[in-house]
């Protein structure tokens, strides 16, 4: 009866024990995950400290030129695709007006599947004297 006792006693802690043991080895895996995102962050944070690094991202993100630069955008032939031109089929309405209104704003209109638009072909850009970003 001793043993049996001084085994229930144990249990308790020990199960304790092992549980925060388990718990203490995830929040230490996270922590090393945060650990090297900071790192990671940080260095981010040091490349937008430097000024030609935003100057080269300012130049292919927003195409900013300096003045006396001239821009050119290529343009491949196949690139450009006609975009498809969509017919919406509108269901008849039949019976009262009220009938009608309530179909319309309780039932959801169909929406067809969305495609990515094709890019447009854009004509060169021809610098200004004034209003030029220098990026």
């Amino acid at each position: 009866m001793v043993v049996l006792m001084l085994a229930l006693t144990l249990a308790v802690p020990l199960r304790t024990y092992i549980s925060q043991r388990s718990d203490a080895a995830q929040v230490a895996a996270e922590r090393q995950v945060l650990e090297e995102e900071l790192r990671k962050l940080q260095g981010q944070n040091a490349r937008f400290d430097d000024p030609a690094y935003i100057e080269a991202l300012a130049r292919e993100r927003l195409r900013y030129v300096k003045p006396g630069e001239t821009p050119f955008q290529v343009q491949l032939p196949g690139d450009y695709k006609e975009p498809e031109k969509k017919q919406e089929k509108e269901t008849p309405l039949t019976g009262p007006w009220y009938r009608d209104l309530w179909q319309t704003i309780s039932e959801p209109p169909v929406v067809p599947e969305t495609t990515t638009p094709a890019p447009m072909p854009l004509a060169p850009i021809e610098p200004e004297e004034q209003g030029v970003p220098t990026g």
